[in-house]
């Protein structure tokens, strides 16, 4: 009767630290925690600012793409950033309804899902009728400008960076009265890249204007890996090109232009621009942090 009774109070025991052990697994999150909670976040997450996404390079509707696209989404649930700029070759080959499903909205669903706009510049291998494709938020225009919390983003078309064009944004820019201004397209004034690299000509073009129209930040693609440009003439270039497949080695090794380059998988970066900070984080294919980082604007 006495081994019953010690059987009875040990169940007794089992049971209560059973339910012990769930309640705090519930109060800790780890019971039935979602996928994105392993995810680390470097960016500060700051009430009223502006959170974006970053890439280019990407629509080719194979593997590799659906599975950043998996991350892309993964941290949206960490950082909820709604805006997402395409620097161009966003559609590769054949650009049918069909094409733009398989290619696109299937690959970022989730995103689209969630009120994510994604404004698209056009790159080499864009049709110029991509500017009407509704996703990509260009109006049928082939340069444009977005305004988002005292931040000015302009979309410029570096296949043709005519007069018109140039003259559209000196206009633009005469009244512009943000905080901070960066512009997106998809020739490089500045990479490393040993398939492409700099894009000369688009340099001496757009350099100078930059420096003397006061543009703080430049995103652009082209090559197909991540590279963190040093500063030129107090200009931070990025090259995000490796959204969809990557150009393994092509970084130089050893460039005087490179501060920070990935250029072995897939990579996207999340960016979040609070008072005169930039922060900004750049992840691979398998959810790693490869850079990360701060920049602070210049007030002159």
């Amino acid at each position: 009767m006495k081994r019953k009774k010690n059987l009875w109070l040990l169940w007794i025991v089992v049971i209560a630290s059973f339910a012990v052990g769930t309640s705090s697994a519930q109060r800790n999150g780890s019971a039935a925690a979602p996928a994105a909670s392993g995810l680390r976040l470097t960016l500060p997450k700051k009430d009223g600012s502006l959170k974006m996404l970053v890439f280019g390079d990407a629509g080719r509707g194979n593997k590799e793409q659906y599975q950043l696209g998996k991350v892309m989404a993964d941290y949206h649930q960490v950082f909820p950033y709604d805006t997402a700029l395409l620097t161009g070759d966003n559609i590769y080959g054949t650009d049918t309804a069909a094409d733009m499903k398989t290619k696109f909205e299937d690959v970022y669903k989730p995103l689209l899902d969630q009120g994510v706009k994604f404004y698209a510049s056009l790159g080499n291998h864009d049709a110029p009728t991509q500017r009407f494709y509704q996703h990509f938020n260009m109006n049928g225009k082939e340069y444009y400008r977005l305004e988002r919390n005292n931040v000015a983003i302009y979309a410029l078309n570096s296949n043709y960076m005519d007069k018109p064009q140039l003259e559209w944004m000196v206009s633009e820019l005469a009244k512009d009265t943000n905080r901070w201004k960066i512009a997106f397209f998809h020739h490089p004034p500045f990479s490393s890249g040993g398939r492409h690299g700099s894009d000369k000509e688009v340099r001496e073009i757009v350099h100078p204007f930059f420096v003397k129209h006061g543009i703080d930040v430049v995103f652009t693609g082209h090559d197909h890996f991540y590279e963190r440009v040093k500063p030129q003439d107090g200009i931070h270039y990025f090259v995000a090109g490796a959204g969809g497949k990557i150009r393994k080695g092509d970084l130089r090794e050893r460039s005087p232009l490179t501060d920070k380059g990935f250029d072995t998988d897939l990579s996207f970066m999340l960016v979040e621009i609070a008072q005169d900070e930039m922060h900004y984080q750049v992840i691979s294919r398998s959810g790693a942090t490869v850079d990360s980082g701060m920049i602070r604007r210049n007030p002159n």
